[in-house]
């Protein structure tokens, strides 16, 4: 290694030597370490030199969650011109190539400064919003549906040579609105823009390169001169070319001729790539695969699990425009990042057990292979709906697909996008479930686009056994159908229950250290909607429901000096496992039960002989009643209320609760307050998306959930009653009409943070940091 290669002055440091490790002196992105599996070349990186220089590449390196997710939020400091820059110089030989067909790639979304980009980026979003993008799932479907007839019965494929390459590029330039007889040519030309780019081709391999950029360069063109002559079609292009006309100061003729070009390589490769990592992935989590292939509903989430943890993607390039600093390293004006997106994927300090392929982990969709903010990819969508149809595809018509054993998987050598060269599979084409239930070929699930609901997220579990507990009450025990350990839970989480096509949810009231088994209490409710009919009724040992979460809302705060628990009737189910935890804590407690009879207090006996004298019932038959008033005493510092039970109790606990200090008093809601918009009394607003550099507007009828989501904004979601916080989102600027159930006044006051699904703004505008 040089000193010349070298952006520390070492003059200054003789005696200690340069500050560049071991570790970093050695990282080479072009090795086979880093080609085959980048976040765990970058490992030791995340743990013990999160943002390093490397003289190899003369770029500094930046491997954790944070500071990548920074870097992509502020895109005017970290400038996104480089990205596309060949990160190997070019010969003159290949200089002089490209020039020999005019190349003259111009700035594109991908790697455009302000105030250029985002006028241009909100021109053109339209195409890639989820009402449009809905259009493309027919023709999605069909290819993918005739491109898997082709060897459905031959038994092995490479899948990446049959189906994966094909496939996406002929999506791409359906979206794009290329006519049919240019597809051909322009399929044939792809891949050199990527090795031109990003890759390490050798001096005479940079000529060969060139000249099949330069040919792509200019035939792009061509398909462009053609569409102008017609631009009333579908697709992305035509609709550019329209929206020239509308703003042809925005939209110039340079501009189409170069976002014809990138925008091909944009939406083919770095989807045929996941598409092959995902499959890969999936297959040699053999377990996974065949949950999928039991339950599609599955793969929504699975495919942004896929995208985390083994993405298309693993680093984006950026410019730094003023001396600053990342993850406390300071780093000069003019330096060069290479951001590895794919590390920041695998980050413990924000994923659990991130090295684990966990499709059922609720923010797998936290991840940075699209990107983040005003840059983030527009075809992130599309992508989306072709690796759900790929999946189910599979999943069902070939469940027994297996990878051909002891292949070499190989990587076409570049720093920023990852696929395997080739991906052989086989099966037993006997064993097709077509041949004997060809109705399968007739069955598809509905692709969702955008980001998915945590609802998706299921599991199958087996009722282990159904006890009586009380009067009209029954305990459940549920195992996990596989026989796997069951997600850890808190006290005051929940689980909710498909029960025959109604879902309910129930709090946990087993052991938490239990791994194998939940545990809760159903009563069944004279109004059942069938919910709890259903439990008691249909219900035997052996009986098999979809579960999702669990989830908790209605956590403890440790730092309370005494806990008062307030249970009514079935709500003691949250409140025993909360009054368990404590006990166990040596904490201090105090636990009221309340009910009309003793006989039909559930976990009645439990209480008593776990929690005796701190235990107080309040029965009605036995002339009990629970006085609210005396529950927290005027000074009550440090005293936080815990209560579940019927609204009556609920409504009469926060009566009292204005009294006592703010935020005492934390309630479990099941049942949203949420009420329909009405246009009549609702007005509308605009939100200003800091991070993204867009402004939403939300109409007097709509949420700012949905309004996020029409204007392509990825944000989660779970209930969307206002009870679960799943679509939380932080609020930098603007006054909230809270309208949920999840914060607490203290929180509301704050106004740092809103619930998407149901609160709105008191005046006119919000600004919110996504």
């Amino acid at each position: 290694m040089s000193t010349g290669s070298c952006p520390v002055d070492h003059s200054a440091m003789a005696a200690a030597g340069c500050p560049v490790s071991a570790n970093a002196a050695a990282f080479d992105p072009f090795g086979e370490a880093y080609q085959a599996d980048p976040p765990e070349a970058v490992r030791w990186s995340r743990e013990e030199e999160p943002v390093f220089y490397s003289p190899e590449i003369g770029y500094w390196v930046v491997t954790r969650y944070d500071d990548v997710k920074a870097v992509f939020r502020d895109n005017v400091l970290f400038s996104p011109s480089i990205a596309l820059e060949k990160i190997t110089p070019v010969s003159e030989e290949a200089t002089a190539t490209l020039a020999k067909y005019g190349y003259a790639m111009n700035r594109t979304l991908v790697n455009e400064d302000e105030p250029e980009h985002m006028p241009r980026r909100r021109a053109l979003m339209e195409p890639f919003t989820p009402e449009h993008l809905a259009g493309h799932e027919p023709m999605v479907r069909k290819l993918t549906r005739e491109y898997v007839d082709r060897f459905v019965d031959a038994g092995k494929a490479d899948l990446v040579d049959e189906m994966l390459w094909e496939v996406p590029l002929t999506v791409a330039l359906h979206f794009l609105g290329v006519p049919e007889e240019d597809m051909e040519t322009l399929r044939r030309y792809s891949i050199a823009h990527t090795v031109n780019t990003w890759g390490r081709p050798s001096p005479e391999e940079q000529v060969a390169v060139a000249e099949a950029v330069g040919k792509f360069w200019q035939f792009a063109g061509t398909v462009v001169e053609k569409l102008r002559q017609d631009p009333s079609g579908p697709g992305w292009m035509p609709f550019s070319i329209r929206a020239q006309r509308e703003q042809p100061d925005v939209i110039t003729d340079s501009y189409l001729h170069s976002i014809m070009m990138a925008g091909i390589v944009a939406a083919h490769e770095t989807t045929a790539n996941a598409a092959a990592n995902a499959i890969k992935l999936l297959l040699e989590n053999r377990s996974v695969w065949e949950e999928l292939c039991a339950d599609p509903a599955l793969i929504p989430n699975a495919v942004e699990e896929c995208l985390r943890h083994s993405g298309s993607v693993a680093a984006w390039r950026r410019l730094v425009t003023a001396d600053t600093t990342i993850g406390g390293v300071p780093i000069p004006r003019g330096a060069k990042l290479l951001i590895v997106n794919s590390s920041a994927n695998r980050d413990e300090r924000h994923f659990d057990n991130a090295d684990a392929f966990d499709i059922r982990r609720e923010n797998a969709s936290d991840h940075l292979t699209f990107g983040y903010g005003s840059h983030q990819c527009m075809g992130k969508n599309l992508a989306r709906m072709e690796l759900q149809i790929f999946l189910e595809e599979l999943t069902t018509r070939l469940p027994h697909l297996e990878l051909v054993p002891d292949q070499e998987f190989t990587y076409l050598p570049n720093t920023s996008f990852r696929g395997p060269d080739h991906l052989w599979v086989q099966w037993d084409p006997s064993a097709n479930p077509e041949r004997s239930d060809p109705s399968i070929l007739r069955r598809h699930r509905p692709v969702r686009i955008g980001e998915p609901s945590t609802r998706a997220i299921t599991r199958t579990v087996t009722v282990e056994s159904v006890e009586p507990a009380a009067d009209g009450v029954v305990t459940l025990t549920l195992t996990d159908g596989t026989g796997k350990p069951l997600p850890a839970w808190s006290p005051g989480a929940h689980i909710d229950l498909d029960l025959d096509g109604l879902s309910r949810q129930y709090s946990l009231c087993g052991d938490p250290a239990d791994t194998r088994r939940y545990r809760i209490a159903v009563l069944r409710e004279p109004e059942s909607r069938g919910g709890s009919r259903y439990v008691h009724e249909r219900l035997r040992p052996g009986s098999t429901l979809t579960l999702r979460g669990p989830r908790n809302h209605f956590r403890l705060d440790p730092a309370a000096r005494h806990y008062v628990l307030v249970a009514g009737g079935i709500g003691i189910t949250p409140i025993i496992a909360m009054a368990d935890h404590l006990r166990s804590a040596g904490a201090s407690y105090e636990l009221h039960y309340c009910g009309r009879t003793a006989s039909g207090m559930a976990l009645l006996d439990r209480a008593r002989r776990d929690h005796g004298e701190r235990l107080t019932v309040h029965c009605g038959e036995e002339g009990g009643r629970l006085d609210v008033t005396t529950l927290v005493a005027e000074e009550s510092d440090g005293v936080q209320v815990y209560a579940c039970g019927p609204e009556r109790l609920l409504a009469a606990l926060e009566e009292q609760a204005e009294s006592w200090p703010a935020d005492t008093l934390h309630i479990e809601h099941f049942t949203s307050i949420k009420r329909e918009l009405d246009p009549t009394v609702e007005h509308g607003f605009d939100v200003e998306l800091a991070d993204s550099g867009l402004t939403v507007h939300v109409g007097p009828g709509q949420t700012v959930l949905a309004a996020l989501r029409a204007a392509n904004i990825d944000i989660s979601s779970d209930c969307e009653e206002g009870l679960c916080g799943s679509c939380e989102a932080p609020v930098l600027d603007g006054d909230v009409d809270h309208r949920d159930l999840v914060l607490t006044k203290a929180e509301r006051a704050a106004n740092t943070v809103m619930m998407t699904c149901c609160s709105r703004a008191c005046g006119s505008k919000l600004t919110l940091g996504l």
